[in-house]
């Protein structure tokens, strides 16, 4: 359960990758997470567990491909199985930029931090936040866009040092 846990985040944009919607990524995640308990004998603890977690989660994310298969939005499984490796394989990427934006994040001042956060917050308005901070909609975006730019600047600099 531990690692389950300390791995959660990661295998569920795994999964969100595959999956088109966020409802089904959840009910992805929960039949994935059902297996790798079942399975959980099977893990050889000197290899990695997210990786071992994605292989099982892309064999959910086919058979939920294949029970929804009469959309004709849904990938073909060839493609699917593509973005899959894929995924897996830049998922150290992923985990890596995760950590340098959580390092980036605290080189920004205090009060821009919390509305960039705020903003992100599901339920939050933008247009809220522009008032409390005493300014237009308008210019509190152009303040998030800077935000933002200034993030992807820190994180991308980090990573060509590394």
């Amino acid at each position: 359960m531990g690692l389950f846990a300390r791995h959660e985040t990661d295998l569920r944009r795994f999964i969100r990758s595959l999956i088109p919607s966020a409802t089904d990524t959840a009910d992805v995640l929960q039949q994935t997470a059902l297996v790798l308990w079942r399975k959980f004998n099977q893990f050889d603890p000197d290899t990695s567990f997210i990786k071992w977690a994605c292989i099982v989660a892309r064999f959910e994310a086919l058979a939920y491909r294949r029970k929804v298969a009469r959309d004709r939005l849904v990938f073909r499984e060839g493609l699917l199985e593509l973005i899959a490796e894929e995924g897996i394989n830049e998922l150290d990427l992923r985990t890596r930029e995760h950590a340098l934006l959580e390092k980036c994040l605290n080189r920004v001042q205090k009060k821009q931090r919390e509305f960039l956060i705020l903003a992100y917050t599901p339920g939050i308005k933008v247009k809220d936040l522009a008032k409390a901070a005493g300014s237009t909609s308008a210019a509190f975006y152009m303040r998030l866009k800077r935000l933002r730019h200034q993030l992807q600047h820190c994180i991308e600099s980090k990573l060509s040092e590394s």
